[in-house]
């Protein structure tokens, strides 16, 4: 059964011209859920307004999925995701999310993360490109504290990982953007379901997502109680930044 989830997201914007309807957006990662296969299955989630994926899903699966729901979709590329294999899918899937590209869908601001390190057979991960991609993705978002998604294939550490297990442990980076940008919503996949406890976890003012296989995310309009909430934390991380510039972070691997 494909797994939901509904929260308030804390910007009304987005909502304007919905007539109070949610923004749902489909996540899809590493492998295809078998209740997406089913149309009668997928005209009782319909509509779809937008698809993310958090990589390793096969490509021909991706185009199945974009196709079979008639929606737009974003995704980033896990360790999997190998050039030799996406060059053949060009003609039937969108290109990826270059790596901190924040895009706006829907009226949401969405950054990706794509696998650090080389993919395919034999890949590498890489701490230290998991640390650049979060010093270029925090730099990009400077002085800007309004709430986005995070789009990644390995989750941060200590969020959604094994960490007892050093190919699906979470990066160190990833922790520390996470913890400096706060995003309202962190999609990531590569963690098996069976290896962890939990598929939905909060880390702070972050909700943090497994979405190996499929979750429909029903993204609701604001309460002006979650609105004042916003406004609050906004003034508090401008105070902060005031008060402590931001330092090169520790890269120590």
């Amino acid at each position: 059964m494909t797994k939901r989830l509904a929260i308030e997201w804390p910007d009304a914007a987005p909502f304007r011209d919905r007539d109070g309807a949610p923004i749902r957006l489909l996540a899809v990662s590493d492998v295809l859920d078998g209740t997406l296969i089913d149309a009668r299955n997928r005209a009782a989630v319909t509509p779809i307004d937008l698809i993310v994926g958090c990589g390793d899903l096969d490509c021909d699966d991706l185009a199945f999925i974009a196709d079979g729901f008639d929606a737009p979709m974003d995704y980033v590329m896990g360790n999997h995701d190998t050039d030799e294999r996406w060059k053949r899918a060009g003609d039937i899937c969108p290109e990826a999310i270059h790596s901190t590209a924040i895009l706006r869908r829907a009226g949401l601001a969405i950054a990706g993360l794509t696998w650090p390190g080389t993919r395919g057979k034999g890949g590498n991960r890489s701490e230290r490109a998991a640390w650049s991609q979060a010093m270029r993705l925090a730099t990009r978002r400077l002085g800007h504290f309004g709430p986005m998604i995070i789009l990644s294939h390995v989750p941060p550490l200590g969020a959604g990982d094994v960490a007892t297990d050093p190919y699906h442990r979470g990066f160190k980076g990833y922790r520390w953007l996470m913890e400096r940008l706060e995003p309202t919503l962190w999609l990531h996949g590569h963690t098996p379901l069976a290896a962890s406890t939990e598929w939905s976890v909060e880390v702070g003012r972050t909700r943090v997502l497994n979405v190996t296989g499929a979750v429909i995310i029903d993204l609701l309009p604001p309460t002006p109680e979650t609105l004042a909430a916003q406004r609050l934390r906004v003034s508090e991380r401008v105070r902060a930044l005031k008060n402590n510039p931001p330092k090169r972070p520790p890269t120590t691997l």
